[in-house]
């Protein structure tokens, strides 16, 4: 599980809002300026939520200029969109997001 403990990355994956930054960036990686406006936070609370997320192992960072991207580190987390059902199948029909990475 990507070396973090199990209890650390259900208690990121337990709020709403990591839930659908975590969906976002299932499409691959996003700067915050993208993600507040779709997860209808403060830009704010969505880098506190980011953080957390990263704390805990399941994404990673860089920075680019000013702008911090973030994107999906942890290939549990699409294990746990997938075993969810999420987007309405989509999801379960494309290839995941850590998948993609490893072939490159």
């Amino acid at each position: 599980m990507g070396g973090k403990k199990p209890v650390a990355i259900i208690k990121a994956l337990s709020d709403e809002t990591r839930m659908k930054i975590l969906e976002l960036l299932l499409d691959g990686e996003k700067c915050v300026c993208e993600i507040f406006p779709k997860v209808k936070r403060t830009q704010s609370t969505v880098s506190t939520q980011l953080s957390t997320l990263e704390k805990a192992g399941l994404i990673q960072s860089r920075r680019h200029g000013k702008k911090i991207f973030y994107k999906i580190k942890n290939p549990v987390v699409c294990n746990v969109f997938k075993a969810l059902g999420y987007s309405k199948g989509i999801l379960l029909k494309k290839t995941c997001c850590m998948q993609e990475r490893e072939k490159k």
